[in-house]
């Protein structure tokens, strides 16, 4: 599909939808020229295919949807949770998770897609939203401080267009860990939840795309 360009096959995901075993769902990362192991940019090919055959069913060619500096792309997972978004309209979700090396400053990451078919063209409907992040300071033995947030979508009722309303539940904590004479104490306020709402302007060329976005946004 792109003559010349090699697929970082350590990241690549490939799953059989369960909604429709018959068809399989890649995400296939195409590293850009000058990567490292540190920072670089990929375009991205997501593709549904024919699981017997291995025919592309459909596709989407993302230039640039992964960049990464001073953390390292871990790898990316095939979500095929229940997004029905309409009746008849079911999504599947594409995550990209990264990671930092550093063990004093860890640091981790996750993002989320969501795509719709029409026709042969799949059209992200969420477009790489944070999902899960976490990162901490500390000695590297005890003292430090960590934060974490975590967010987790359901599916709520249609609106008035008929595609569903995405609800987002947040929790996030932070955590604090001091060096006694004896021990390692850890402290951990209470999480702070929180409920939100995915909405974003329609900016598609896609009737389809453009109506389905309405039920997302950026946090």
């Amino acid at each position: 599909m792109h003559v010349g360009r090699t697929v970082d096959t350590d990241n690549a995901a490939c799953n059989a939808w369960p909604a429709n075993p018959a068809l399989t769902v890649a995400a296939l990362p195409l590293p850009q020229k000058g990567n490292n192991g540190d920072s670089g940019t990929d375009d991205l090919e997501v593709l549904v295919a024919d699981s017997a055959t291995g025919a592309v069913v459909a596709h989407t060619y993302q230039p640039s949807a992964i960049t990464y500096d001073a953390v390292g792309l871990s790898g990316l997972a095939v979500d095929t949770a229940r997004y029905q978004l309409t009746p008849a309209n079911r999504a599947f979700g594409m995550r990209i998770n990264y990671s930092g090396s550093s063990r004093a400053n860890p640091y981790e990451a996750t993002s989320l897609s969501l795509y719709v078919t029409a026709g042969q063209t799949l059209h992200p409907v969420l477009d790489r939203r944070a999902v899960d992040s976490s990162n901490g300071d500390w000695d590297g033995n005890c003292s430090g401080t960590f934060d974490a947030t975590s967010r987790s979508i359901e599916i709520g009722p249609a609106g008035k267009d008929g595609y569903a309303v995405l609800k987002v539940s947040e929790t996030t904590t932070h955590s604090i860990s001091t060096q006694t004479k004896s021990d390692c104490v850890s402290q951990n306020p209470p999480q702070v939840r929180a409920n939100l709402g995915f909405r974003r302007k329609c900016n598609s060329r896609s009737k389809l795309a453009c109506r389905a976005s309405r039920v997302c946004s950026q946090p």
